[in-house]
């Protein structure tokens, strides 16, 4: 029997227990999938033998060392999965990748399992879900109304009960609006902390590849597994360590700022919503939203929409009868500027950003609603690009500014139709802002998906005087000692690398652990590494039960920041073996299995 709520810790535990078994809960999946009346919701499923087949090659023993073991999830499909087609919801458009998207590949080798290829605004060109000839995927509360977009798919499937995450993508909005309109956690991360290789873009400078989930918990697993650098993403980074305050600075928006198109239970449910931040002992202040409604207004009325048209230019050319009519006007609005009209854009642009960031330098984030309200799937289509223009009036700003940004449920209107709220930090807050937003969450009480299940799996939360503890091998999530730190509640901060300047070595331990020493001399990326908090007296009772030669010293992460962390005594390395070159325990682990 599967889990009522779809989350990885408690499938995990079934797992262990026995109740459950990958191939089970897969198998129970694709008759989910099957029974569910909406049947635009995938473009291409995974073949049964396909999906079945993934959950069979996996070892029960891999368990502890797989972080998304038998974990099944739903991608985009504007990002590559090898042997399925990438259609970017255009058949005349369609090919065939040879090899996954990076962030594919890093999920599928973490042990998640691929159910299929989600439905989306055609070219990622919307935020309604109706833009595609191969249907429009419905809100899951109710099949009148749209589903947010651009991915549409992806955000039903998880809403839905048929997946246990999904990936998406985000230009304006595509991974929040969706979440709000399904009842779901949406995590835009900061730009380039996933990288888009094997993503067909929209907007190449402004795309983010987000994640649908139940819990901002298992978005934030899902996020450890697939962030990180890749050579083929030139605007790729490496994450991060951005921390906030666990009673943060709130901006919100002044009275006669709010916008809900005329949707008074939106209206009331932000002010619901704001009341259970500030009882959370979260600081409350109005801001001016002027100048970023300007900015938000940039992503389709001026130059920047010559960037989608780049996107896909050569195919445009050939094929303009090829794409949604909608779509299509869009994309060729991009002919009426030249590339004089796309710089004095970029020049507006950054001055609106200096203003922008002088506001956000008075806060530690913001909560903003999602969207001002939900129109059916008629009123969609009867005014395509005003009701859109709606839609993203609290979103589109977001990437423009290179801020994280965590959708998150916010309760329901009398109809019983959802709402949503976003909260919106400084780029690579993404991890303190999801301990943020998941005490939101259970504060507000909406639970998540078509079932308003609350989440049982909670993410780290802001503490001043939590001690942070940087682990490289047994201790990482999903590992073989990582429990010590769970039974002493421990929070997973985020996963990162070390600066330049280690070694890694595979010691001759029982059970196998890695040591990491000051290595000056090597170059290179660093060694992958997470990073857990404690509080000081559970961060005391770890050391003090430490065993041989194992000792806890400062480590250097690649953002310059120094933690506490673990290294190894020198002596024990004549009989260790240099495992550097692997870049990590994990890969070291996954490679000798």
């Amino acid at each position: 029997m599967i889990p009522a709520l779809l989350e990885i810790e408690t499938i995990h535990a079934a797992y262990r227990a026995g109740t459950l078994t990958p191939r089970a809960l897969a198998a129970a999946l694709l008759e989910k999938i099957a029974a569910y009346p909406d049947k635009s919701v995938f473009i291409t499923q995974a073949s049964a033998a396909a999906v079945l087949a993934q959950a069979e090659a996996l070892a029960p023993a891999s368990l502890d060392r797989l972080p998304l073991f038998g974990i099944p999830f739903v991608v985009k499909d504007n990002i590559d999965v090898a042997g399925l087609p990438t259609t970017a919801a255009c058949p005349d458009f369609a090919f065939m990748p040879e090899a996954d998207a990076v962030v594919v590949a890093r999920l599928r080798a973490a042990g998640a399992i691929v159910l299929g290829k989600a439905n989306l605004d055609q070219f990622a060109t919307g935020l309604n879900g109706t833009r595609s000839p191969y249907g429009a995927p419905r809100c899951v509360f109710d099949a009148a109304y749209i589903s947010g977009g651009s991915s549409s798919g992806s955000a039903v499937s998880v809403g839905a009960g048929l997946a246990v995450f999904a990936l998406g993508t985000d230009t304006a909005g595509s991974g929040r609006v969706p979440a709000a309109f399904n009842n779901l956690v949406g995590l835009k991360p900061s730009f380039g902390r996933i990288p888009v290789t094997g993503t067909l873009p929209a907007c190449k400078t402004l795309d983010c590849i987000t994640i649908f989930a139940n819990s901002t918990a298992d978005a934030l697993r899902v996020l450890a597994v697939a962030e990180g650098v890749d050579e083929g993403d030139a605007y790729s980074r490496v994450p991060v360590l951005k921390t906030l305050p666990a009673a943060p600075c709130i901006g919100v928006l002044a009275p006669g700022d709010r916008d809900f198109a005329g949707d008074a239970a939106s209206a009331a449910l932000y002010d619901t919503a704001i009341a259970h931040a500030a009882a959370l002992g979260w600081r409350i202040r109005t801001f001016d939203y002027a100048v970023f409604k300007e900015i938000a207004s940039a992503l389709y009325g001026g130059a920047f929409v010559a960037e989608r048209l780049a996107a896909v230019k050569d195919f445009f050319e050939r094929a303009p009868d090829s794409f949604d009519p909608t779509v299509r006007a869009i994309i060729a609005g991009a002919r009426q500027f030249d590339a004089a009209d796309a710089f004095a854009e970029i020049y507006r642009i950054q001055a609106l950003r200096r203003a922008a960031q002088r506001e956000l330098e008075n806060f530690d984030a913001l909560l903003l609603p999602t969207a001002p309200t939900i129109f059916t799937v008629e009123q969609m289509q009867a005014a395509p690009i005003k009701a859109n223009t709606t839609l993203g009036l609290y979103t589109n700003f977001v990437n423009f500014l290179d801020l994280a940004a965590i959708a998150l449920p916010g309760g329901f209107r009398p109809d019983g139709l959802p709402f949503g709220v976003s909260l919106i930090g400084p780029a690579f807050s993404d991890v303190a802002l999801g301990g943020l937003a998941d005490a939101l969450h259970v504060a507000i009480g909406a639970g998540s998906g078509r079932d308003k299940i609350i989440p049982a799996t909670r993410a780290a939360v802001a503490n001043d005087d939590a001690v942070t503890l940087v682990v490289a091998g047994a201790h990482l999530s999903g590992m073989v000692l990582n429990h010590e730190l769970i039974s002493l509640r421990a929070k997973l901060v985020g996963a990162t690398r070390t600066a330049p300047g280690y070694r890694l070595f595979a010691l001759p331990t029982t059970p196998p652990k890695p040591g990491l020493v000051r290595a000056p001399d090597v170059a290179g990326p660093g060694i992958e590494v997470e990073v857990w908090s404690l509080t000081p007296e559970n961060f005391g009772r770890f050391v003090a039960a430490l065993p041989e030669p194992m000792g806890i010293g400062k480590v250097t992460l690649a953002d310059g920041s120094v933690h506490p962390g673990f290294l190894c005594e020198a002596h024990v390395l004549e009989a260790a073996t240099d495992i550097t070159s692997f870049g990590g325990w994990r890969a070291y682990r996954a490679a000798t299995a």
